[in-house]
Formats: structure tokens, sequence, C-alpha cells
């Protein structure tokens, strides 16, 4: 059997307390995981049910934003993987009035343009904000649609005020307060208000 180690109990006491002091340092972080995995699972829940709410808001409200932009037609947003909503890709089947168009990418610049305002349109619509930008949204449009989307714009402003900032005079006549920037010497700009 060999010799006896004396010194046994002690290194016994001390190996046992560091055990015990390491066992508990890892029975704290197992509880603190999964304390993480179950307010993560909760916020997951939370994010499913409050994205699948808006999304359906959002999907109503688009009807009828596309049908007053396009002058008719329909307009719907279709989730790619709807059993995985946190991680799922959106798609927009539009139909303009007199077209059928299969694919997305098949409208000119300007209708792809309208369509991107007209869901913008729509999660305002669902979630009004306070204050929104637009810088030059309108650009690729042609005139009777920046007409369109003037007027559209005039109906959202009990609920949100806007800043546009815009070359286009169909925007521009539509304004309440319209700030220009002019140049009399160069390098020193100069605002206009009307």
């Amino acid at each position: 059997l060999g010799n006896v180690n004396m010194s046994a109990p002690e290194e016994y006491a001390e190996v046992s307390e560091r055990f015990d002091f390491i066992s508990h340092q890892y029975e704290d972080l197992v509880g603190s995981r999964d304390q993480l995995l179950g307010v993560i699972d909760e916020m997951d829940d939370v994010m499913t049910t409050e994205f699948e709410d808006m999304f359906h808001k959002i999907n109503n409200e688009l009807q009828d934003v596309f049908k007053k932009l396009f002058g008719g037609g329909t307009a719907t947003l279709i989730l790619e993987d709807p059993d995985d909503l946190l991680n799922t890709g959106i798609d927009i089947d539009v139909q303009p009035p007199g077209k059928s168009v299969q694919n997305i990418r098949l409208f000119s610049g300007g209708e792809k343009a309208l369509i991107a305002i007209s869901v913008l349109f729509a999660i305002l619509k669902a979630r009004p904000v306070p204050l929104c930008i637009f810088d030059e949204v309108e650009a690729a449009l042609d005139q009777a649609n920046v007409e369109r989307f003037s007027n559209y714009l005039k109906e959202l402003f009990e609920d949100t005020q806007f800043i546009v900032v815009t070359h286009r005079p169909g925007t521009m006549s539509k304004v309440d307060v319209l700030y220009g920037v002019t140049m009399p010497i160069q390098g020193v700009s100069q605002m206009l208000k009307v």
C-alpha cells in the first residue's frame, strides 16, 4: 500500500473547500443562464405577438393607402415563413389598376417608389409618430403621382408633423410653411420662409 499520507485530511479539507466554492459558482452560473434564457423566451413571445399584431394592422392599412395612391388596385404584405415570425422575410404583392405584373422588379422606378411610399404611409397610419422627415422621397414620381403623394400627406397631418425636403412644385404647393435656401453670395446660405 505504500506510505500513509499524514497530511491527507488537511489536503482533503483544502480541496473540498475549493470544490464547494467552485460548485456554488457553477450553480449560480447555471441558474443565471436559465434565468436569462427564460427572459429571452419571454421577450421572443412578446416580440412575436406584437410583430404579428402590427403586421396585420399595417396590412389592413396598406389596402386603403395603396388604392388612394394608385387610384385603385390591391396590395398585400406576405410573410415568407409564417411559422418563424422573428426570422421571416416580407414580400409585397401588388396589382396596380390595369396591370398584371408578377414580380415587383418589373415595375418602373416611379412605381417602385410609390409602392414603398404606400407601405411607409401604411406603417404611419398603423402607428403614428410625432415627427417624420422625408428627403426627396417623391423624386422618382411623375407629376400625377406627386399630386397623389402630396394630397395623401395632407391626410396624415393630424397625427404627424412632416418635414419634406423636395424640389417638386406639386409637393411644395401643398405645404403649410415653405422654407427655401438661397445663396446670394458664394458660400453664404440664406433661408427664406413663405
